[in-house]
């Protein structure tokens, strides 16, 4: 499930954050970071998924 999670995060990474954390402080950083700069968003998208 991890493994769909990162590409769901690669190609939209607030979305991969929500599944993984749900609405929460990390979902709207990532939506900032996504909106700065998507590989910023990616990086943090997946470094969210892959500490769990």
């Amino acid at each position: 499930m991890d493994l769909l999670r990162i590409l769901i995060a690669i190609l939209l990474p607030p979305l991969g954050v929500f599944l993984q954390e749900g609405i929460g402080k990390h979902f709207w950083i990532n939506i900032l970071l996504t909106l700065l700069g998507y590989i910023p968003g990616i990086v943090h998208a997946v470094y969210i998924i892959a500490k769990k």
